[in-house]
Order: structure tokens, then sequence, then C-alpha cells
């Protein structure tokens, strides 16, 4: 945690052997939400650890960390299974840091403010 200390959002992704989570693409500091969108693949599955920012119904400045799991609906019928299958794996090894997992399985699930604003909002 503490060398990707600033950054918005890490991806990971199964690497080739299938039997690890790696790290994929590191965001550098100031990297934006929209940032993070255009770095998934259109018809590959990623995760990955989003720190969402926002301002509380009572505005206070806060942020909460998101896994994400991104399994297009257009990602072979195998990788989809291995990635659905993977992920408590990588969730339970954030223990502590991530309280809250949103599954994506196409754009519209992307969203900011009608997909995952309402989501993190249940958390604040």
């Amino acid at each position: 945690r503490g060398e990707y200390k600033g950054s918005s959002f890490i991806i990971y992704k199964i690497n080739d052997t299938k039997d690890k989570i790696i790290i994929d693409n590191v965001a550098e500091v100031g990297k934006s939400y929209d940032d993070f969108v255009e770095q998934l693949p259109e018809n590959e599955p990623r995760y990955a650890a989003v720190d969402i920012k926002f301002e509380t119904d009572d505005g206070r400045e806060t942020s909460k960390l998101v896994l994400i799991s991104w399994i297009p609906d257009t990602a072979k019928i195998k990788l989809k299974m291995l990635y659905a299958g993977s992920k408590e794996v990588l969730k339970s090894s954030m223990a502590g840091g991530i309280g809250i997992l949103i599954n994506a399985n196409d754009h519209s699930d992307l969203d900011f403010e009608t997909s995952i604003m309402p989501h993190v909002k249940k958390f604040a």
C-alpha cells in the first residue's frame, strides 16, 4: 500500500499461466475515475482497487476504497468463469482495506453518477 500512496486506482489481472493475480496498471497521482475506465480492456476481465473521493450529504469530503470486478459480457466464457471465481481471493487478500465490491459487466455499470456513487454513498 505504501508504494502506491496517492494512486487513485490499481488494476489487476490474472497472469498468463492463470495461477496468480498480478498488477496490470498503477495510476499516476492525479488520475481520475474516467482515466480508470479508459484503461479497462473492452473484452477482457480485470479487477481494480479504486479510491472513490466524494462529498457526503452533510458536506464532508471523504473517500472509500472500492473493489471493482470488471467482467464484460463480451469476454470469453472461460475468462469470465476464472475471474468470477477468483475475485474473493483478491478481496480477502486486501482485508481491512476494501469494504465495497462492485460487479460491472458493461460500461453502464461503470457510470460514475448513476451506478458507482449511489452504491458507494450507502457506506458513507
